[in-house]
């Protein structure tokens, strides 16, 4: 704070970064011809829980990809590493840990690390939560949502495929952690 300041405000040009425009503008670069167009409805169901929260079996979606170290870098301030892309849905154990990375995501490397896994594969904080009793359980297995960028494909097969398994899990709510 200073005499000319004295609310501690940010510069007039600390502006949120621009996340969309730099994806769509990646999306050309990468040789696609037009930018990326995200799906979405002007309008959306809501559907209220069954039970509380404290009561409910909770699922973890994500669109984390497994390590594989076939697949060259995807470290932490790793570049986009299209190697590391998965094209079918996977579960995995949910009383596990795993080793998830996101290098395969066109996200904004000039300002993100990729050094928290929390943000893209919070299981760990789930179970927590079940432990202190803020949710009633996770459920058994947790899915991997590909991100092979077809609408069509995302739609029709893999979100068919990710409810069939997290109903097969009795999962009463579905965590999405998208990145």
């Amino acid at each position: 704070m200073s005499d000319d300041n004295p609310y501690g405000f940010a510069p007039a040009d600390d502006q949120p970064v621009r996340y969309l425009q730099r994806i769509r503008d990646y999306y050309v670069t990468l040789g696609y011809g037009k930018p990326y167009e995200w799906g979405h409805y002007a309008d959306a169901p809501f559907t209220p829980l069954k039970k509380p929260l404290q009561e409910s079996r909770v699922a973890l979606v994500t669109t984390a990809a497994p390590y594989n170290p076939e697949a060259g870098d995807q470290g932490p301030w790793s570049a986009y590493n299209s190697k590391a892309k998965f094209y079918e849905v996977y579960s995995g154990a949910s009383d596990e840990d795993h080793d998830l990375r996101i290098s395969h995501i066109g996200i904004d490397r000039k300002h993100t690390s990729q050094e928290d896994p929390g943000v893209w594969f919070p299981l760990p904080m789930l179970r927590r939560m079940a432990e202190e009793g803020r949710i009633g359980e996770v459920a058994p297995r947790f899915h991997g949502a590909p991100t092979n960028r077809s609408h069509r494909v995302t739609i029709e097969v893999d979100a068919k495929e990710i409810v069939r398994r997290t109903r097969e899990d009795k999962a009463d709510v579905a965590v999405l952690a998208a990145n």
